[in-house]
């Protein structure tokens, strides 16, 4: 099959196989940007949880180096405690990271919608090709001189049209879904670094209570004096 036969039933289909290349060309993009992108915030989530995991407490002199050498999505995180250190309630620091969360969530969710979408539309405009091209295979029948069984290939030319879309389809939903569950990871890692965010300003808060607590004696001490 040459191309001028291809072209031709391309035609016959009302030109949908003609968009079909650029569907799968979109997919195939979308997929590899997308999944360079998620493969590189799940190792760098990891990285920023092994660097946290190290950290004893909320000090701005250690936490300080750590956001400034940690990029987004994480790094507005870490620099929550930075920005409001006037925070020392457990509760209401754990809000405040979580609406810088759901902020970033987009950025990592950017693009999938046009994959969802192809997903969707190439199987549909493959069978609006299908049926553009039973029209082109049914008109063999108008002629008495043609021969009535030459509708069968016609008929097979003209299902091109949804298998190219169901391949387009089954490809976009496999990386779709795969792109889907790397997206979960890196939120799971951005939740992960609130808890422990929260927790450590629980043990800065411990810390001060106990420094608090030892200078009291020096301070009555002083008043008897």
């Amino acid at each position: 099959m040459n191309f001028s036969q291809l072209a031709q039933i391309a035609a016959h289909s009302g030109g949908i196989l003609f968009i079909m290349p650029i569907l799968l060309l979109i997919v195939l993009w979308v997929s590899f940007e997308r999944f360079l992108y998620l493969n590189r915030m799940t190792h760098l989530g990891e990285q920023t949880a092994q660097a946290l995991d190290s950290l004893p407490d909320l000090r701005p002199s250690s936490l300080s180096p750590l956001a400034e050498s940690t990029p987004a999505p994480f790094k507005p995180l870490l620099e929550v405690p930075l920005r409001y250190p006037q925070i020392q309630d457990s509760g209401r620091l754990s809000e405040v990271l979580q609406e810088v969360v759901m902020r970033q969530v987009p950025t990592l969710d950017r693009g999938l919608w046009i994959l969802d979408t192809t997903i969707t539309l190439a199987p549909l405009l493959g069978l609006l090709g299908t049926i553009v091209g039973m029209f082109h295979a049914f008109q063999v029948l108008n002629n008495v001189s043609n021969n009535p069984t030459a509708i069968t290939g016609n008929v097979a030319e003209a299902l091109l049209a949804t298998a190219a879309g169901l391949v387009i389809a089954i490809i976009g939903l496999v990386t779709f879904n795969g792109l889907h569950n790397r997206m979960r990871l890196v939120v799971h890692q951005m939740e992960t670094l609130r808890t422990m965010l929260v927790n450590r300003l629980e043990g800065l808060s411990h810390q001060q209570a106990l420094e608090i607590s030892s200078a009291k004696p020096v301070y009555h001490a002083a008043q008897e004096a």
